[in-house]
């Protein structure tokens, strides 16, 4: 043995949710559960562990997350939690100031944080930075805002159009405001990070992740040359983050991936594709069926065509990888529902997932089971979206958004993340909005639509086995069994009986991978 872990209160989150004491690693992986009398008394390891009573978890998974995409985000400017346009200005002057670079780019702001709950406009920009261009992305990452500069150097005038996304304007002229395909159209402008920078942004986000307890992620949407880094890193041992990596429907991932069929390691698993539906409640760009409460006249975007969506779905089929699309108003859930039922036809196991799922018809909900849709959720967007959610939908129309346990009681299970940098990394936080839901301010006292929250066992299982499930892996990871990953983390109090409104605040005391400790690093 490698590896003996005792005196443990051990969550194994298997089938029946057995409790237990201690457990047994060789090579990476469990070799035996059980009590203390039991393991110790049959083995002996190089490294014995006695956990002096803490708790014991699977290593958490996210889901749903852009991994790459967060690491390059902690070297731009950081705009989360920003309470004013005034405020963001002073945080990207700063950020320049210390990190002065050709383009200035900077995520997170949210106008609905703002006293005037607002689009800004780029003229307060242009003052700033009239010679640089500015890219300031929206926090759900579907709106943004370009300087004047930046607009020039992409070419774009009043007259450009652009499908499957908008350029706001007021009193004919653009605002800078971009919405879903009119931000690419000012980011591909933007230079290319260096080999260097890529290899810091995946290291610097490995660190983060394993800080909070993340052992595995799915990540969003990667083009071939972020992919193939990372199984390069992997192979080197510089990366053990496992990574479960969606490609993006280019024709270079599908002759380099998908029509080679699937790739897998310990570390590295690609047999899906991810697809957009449409845009964010937030920006107004996720599809509705009814118009937006908040705005007559708007229905929101598709950000691809119906049949585009078809189409990769179909190939997808063909190759039998796993179809991941994002869709977060009722009609785009709709449309891709219909899509993915003409094509799997009935019950099957491909494990097709609606991400996100956020606002769903009534009369949409069984179509989840009958057709064994998986949809794959982020608890803690409803607790971001809810004070002003109700604005956009409308008091009868919010009813069927963020509708976890619905969901839930449809497929039989759910798998839970956070789409982080859009949400904190912290998947403590989405285990707190699943079960509260609340904000991190405990707001509302009694909570938001708890009809639709989820008891700790099945929270729990939402970022770990059954986030296992969603990316084909439950027979390797997951849970505490022989035979599966030694990935799992250390708390010194029990998340599953602790008061509530503390969990937000526990801390991961060790984070292992493979049997190793990955956090703290002695």
């Amino acid at each position: 043995m490698d590896l003996i872990i005792y005196n443990a209160n051990i969550y194994t989150v298997d089938e029946d949710f057995t409790r237990t004491e201690s457990a047994a690693i060789k090579e990476g992986k469990f070799i035996a559960t059980g009590s203390n009398r039991k393991i110790l008394g049959k083995y002996r390891a190089a490294s014995m562990i006695d956990m002096e009573g803490r708790f014991v978890y699977p290593g958490l998974i996210d889901p749903h997350c852009h991994f790459y995409g967060y690491g390059t985000s902690l070297m731009n400017a950081d705009l989360v939690g920003a309470r004013s346009f005034e405020e963001i200005k002073e945080i990207i002057l700063r950020h320049h100031d210390e990190f002065p670079s050709e383009w200035i780019l900077g995520r997170g702001w949210d106008q609905n944080l703002w006293p005037v709950q607002e689009f800004p406009d780029k003229s307060r920009l242009d003052r700033i930075f009239p010679d640089k261009p500015v890219l300031l992305t929206r926090i759900d990452g579907h709106a943004a805002i370009a300087n004047s500069e930046a607009l020039r150097r992409a070419g774009i005038e009043m007259e450009t159009a652009v499908e499957g996304g908008e350029f706001i304007k007021e009193n004919g002229e653009l605002t800078g405001v971009l919405i879903d395909n009119a931000i690419n159209m000012v980011r591909q402008h933007v230079p290319a990070p260096e080999y260097s920078d890529k290899v810091a942004a995946l290291m610097n986000v490995q660190k983060k992740c394993f800080a909070v307890g993340l052992t595995s992620v799915g990540d969003a949407g990667l083009d071939r040359d972020i992919i193939m880094l990372m199984d390069s890193l992997h192979k080197s041992g510089d990366l053990k983050m496992r990574i479960y990596a969606m490609i993006n429907p280019t024709e270079e991932n599908f002759e380099t991936f998908m029509h080679k069929g699937r790739y897998k390691t310990d570390h590295l698993n690609i047999r899906s594709v991810k697809l957009f539906a449409d845009g964010a409640l937030g920006s107004r760009g996720a599809r509705m069926i009814e118009e937006y409460s908040d705005d007559p006249g708007n229905f929101g975007i598709l950000i691809e065509t119906p049949e585009y969506l078809s189409t990769i779905s179909r190939k997808a089929w063909e190759y039998g990888y796993q179809v991941n699309t994002h869709c977060i108003g009722d009609s785009a859930v709709r449309l891709i529902l219909d899509i993915y039922g003409n094509i799997l036809g009935g019950q099957n196991d491909r494990r097709w997932r609606i991400e996100h799922a956020q606002v769903v018809h009534p009369e949409d909900f069984h179509l989840f089971g009958k057709y064994s849709v998986i949809p794959s959720v982020q608890t803690t967007h409803a607790t971001s979206d809810m004070k002003w959610a109700v604005h956009r939908l409308g008091p009868e129309r919010i009813k069927g958004a963020y509708a976890y346990k619905d969901l839930l009681d449809q497929a039989g299970w759910l798998p839970n993340g956070s789409d982080f940098p859009v949400e904190h990394i912290n998947p403590l936080y989405g285990f707190y909005a699943a079960i509260a839901r609340k904000n991190l301010d405990g707001y509302p006292e009694d909570g938001f639509q708890m009809e639709n929250s989820l008891n700790r066992e099945q929270a729990l299982r939402g970022m770990t086995i059954w986030a296992a499930k969603a990316a084909f892996e439950e027979d390797e990871k997951g849970s505490i069994e022989p035979g599966k990953l030694a990935d799992f983390i250390v708390i010194d109090e029990d998340l599953m009986t602790i008061d509530k409104e503390r969990i937000p605040h526990l801390k991961i005391r060790s984070t292992f991978s493979g049997g190793k400790e990955v956090y703290p690093l002695k």
